[in-house]
């Protein structure tokens, strides 16, 4: 018999819709015959006229043409360009709501991809910000020209326009500053502007970070070569204007490519890097160190895994995918031992220095992947207790799965980005694991994203 699937709505067909749930994407979700529409901009509760824009067989994407009903949860954004930019994605929902739906998600991904009685599990309320604006710490503006005019952005959802963007919401506002008194510098002073297309031009990209709590400030710009006219002024210019930059730093990237650093950073003026403080650490951060974008909340989620742990004192400790060490050197003052791996060689470094700065004699650090590195550790007898793992957005690692499997180790602590690969981690460990809880904490307020902590125990 043939089937009538994907074939029922036609494109640019208007319609009704009732929008049951938010997307992990943010987009609102209904189904019109039965098959599945995902609708950007519109919300849980609202009924909607729109217009389908693309047809695949397994669903269909729309945009609101008409709200009949809106959601009680309905703001206006803060942003000019929020509709154009697609930085954020749920600046129209009241935040309070924005902390219900995120937890919502996290449901919905075990739904899908778990065998687990949901009901049953201890799913916490998302723990959010006081203040959900302006707290990104760091920004990376394409830069580009217009009648003369220098502008600095983002490229718009789907589309090679660039967004300028004078003052963005979620940004630190001495980020915000930053970048608009560097485009101010290279307006005046004629500096050439990188043109994609015609590949000419300097000035590609102005990266700002700051330092939350040490007030900090660092300026990258990325180039498309080295010679940049006008040197000496342009740092003159930029420590006279702001005068909290503590660095200035070129990094070049003559690639066609859409990667923002390229491998070569040469220091202009200043220190190398800048001071930023998470709770009793310090850390330095280089221009490309990776670092939470949100220190304020990576105090919060940090404290969320040194609850799930609960040590003793007498515990060995994996943190895999360490990075430069930040979330086992906080749980370092309460551990037997802490033992890193990632694949990165200059994370490894950090995280060695990081760990001496604070005094801490009971880490070790290797450069690997935690698959490989971790049972040769065992075979040397050496076991963990406690492991701690923060993957990226694609999850664990097949193998490390079979290895945390077979090691054992008698909690499990999952730090996630991602719910629907933190779904699928948790079916594969559920024949040997059971989830004690997960606790989502809101990293980045205005947007769809949810991290959670997982505590996952070994089923004895």
């Amino acid at each position: 018999m043939k089937t009538e699937q994907g074939i029922k709505i036609q494109l640019n067909q208007t319609f009704p819709l009732t929008i049951k749930r938010l997307g992990i994407n943010g987009e609102g979700v209904g189904y019109f015959k039965k098959q599945v529409v995902f609708v950007p901009g519109a919300l849980p509760g609202e009924e909607v006229v729109v217009e389908a824009t693309k047809i695949n067989p397994k669903f269909a994407e729309a945009k609101i043409k008409k709200i009949r009903i809106k959601s009680p949860h309905r703001v206006q954004p803060l942003c000019p360009v929020y509709d154009q930019c697609g930085g954020c994605q749920l600046q129209h929902l009241h935040y309070d709501q924005q902390l219900k739906e995120k937890r919502d998600i996290v449901i919905q991904s075990l739904e899908r991809h778990t065998k687990l009685s949901i009901d049953k599990l201890d799913i916490r309320v998302t723990l959010g910000m006081e203040d959900p604006w302006g707290y990104r710490n760091k920004s990376s503006f394409q830069v580009g020209q217009k009648d003369g005019k220098v502008l600095a952005g983002l490229y718009g959802i789907n589309s090679h326009q660039l967004i300028n963007i004078d003052q963005c919401a979620v940004q630190h506002s001495q980020t915000n500053e930053a970048t608009s008194k560097v485009k101010q510098i290279l307006e005046e002073l004629r500096i050439p502007i990188y043109n994609e297309k015609s590949r000419k031009g300097i000035i590609r990209t102005i990266v700002t970070r700051v330092g939350v709590q040490t007030d900090e400030l660092q300026i990258v710009l990325i180039t498309s070569q080295k010679e940049i006219p006008k040197m000496e002024i342009i740092i003159e210019e930029i420590q006279k204007r702001l005068p909290n930059v503590k660095s200035v730093v070129q990094n070049i990237n003559g690639q066609k490519t859409s990667l923002i650093f390229g491998e070569e950073t040469v220091p202009l003026a200043g220190e190398e890097f800048i001071q930023e403080t998470l709770g009793d650490l310090q850390f330095e951060l280089s221009a490309r160190t990776f670092f939470q974008l949100n220190p304020v909340q990576t105090v919060k989620l940090y404290n969320e895994v040194k609850k799930a742990a609960a040590l003793t004192g007498n515990e060995k400790v994996v943190d895999a995918y360490c990075g430069v060490g930040t979330i086992g050197l906080w749980l370092a003052n309460q551990a037997a031992e802490i033992r890193g791996m990632d694949v990165i060689p200059e994370s490894i470094e950090d995280a060695k220095k990081n760990a001496k700065r604070h005094g801490f004699t009971n880490t070790k650090y290797v450069p690997g992947k935690a698959e490989e590195v971790l049972p040769k550790w065992v075979k040397k007898g050496w076991k963990p207790d406690v492991v701690v793992v923060d993957p990226p957005r694609t999850g664990l690692d097949g193998q490390l799965l079979q290895t945390i499997l077979q090691v054992k180790p008698e909690k499990l602590i999952y730090v996630s980005c991602n719910p629907s690969t933190l779904a699928k981690d948790i079916q594969t460990l559920s024949s040997k694991y059971e989830v004690k809880y997960i606790q989502p904490v809101d990293m980045f307020p205005q947007t769809a994203h949810v991290e959670c902590v997982a505590l996952l125990t070994l089923i004895l």
